[in-house]
């Protein structure tokens, strides 16, 4: 059994019952939610003028692939209606693998861990609310550990 971790995020419409919904559909294919982070409000990232997002984070149980994770979720998105109109911009619903396993994908439509991470607190505040003590394979430090040093940088 594989263990995968998402993060979500929705800024359009109503997103705690977006957020729900996606969730159920995870569950439904093939993925069983096993931890739920608290869900968090948290300012934009990149393009800034847009609605305060709602974010978190869940663990995984499942047999599928990395990729067949991604496309589950790409799947779950578009079903869900998001468009994707400019990067960072405005969405009802944004699915992300961000850790599978211990692996590193570095594939040009697959990256994982998620090469941003360590520079998001709406990712990070939620994972260390589910596993702070996991090492990111590749900056082999633990999630609280990241989550440290970008509340102490310039970069949050």
């Amino acid at each position: 059994m594989n263990t995968a971790y998402i993060a979500f995020g929705s800024n359009i419409g109503d997103s705690y019952s977006t957020i729900e919904k996606a969730l159920r559909l995870i569950e439904e294919r093939g993925m069983k939610i096993t931890k739920v982070s608290e869900i968090i409000e948290t300012e934009p990232y990149g393009y800034k003028e847009q609605p305060k997002f709602v974010n978190g984070a869940i663990e995984v149980k499942t047999r599928l692939s990395c990729r067949e994770v991604l496309l589950t979720l790409l799947q779950i998105e578009k079903d869900s209606g998001r468009v994707r109109e400019f990067k960072w911009g405005p969405r009802n619903i944004d699915l992300d693998v961000i850790l599978y396993n211990d692996e590193i994908y570095d594939e040009e439509d697959l990256k994982v861990p998620h090469p941003d991470m360590q520079n998001r607190d709406f990712v990070l505040k939620p994972l260390k609310d589910i596993c702070p003590d996991y090492v990111h394979p590749v900056l082999k430090k633990s999630i609280a550990q990241l989550l440290y040093d970008l509340e102490n940088s310039d970069r949050k």
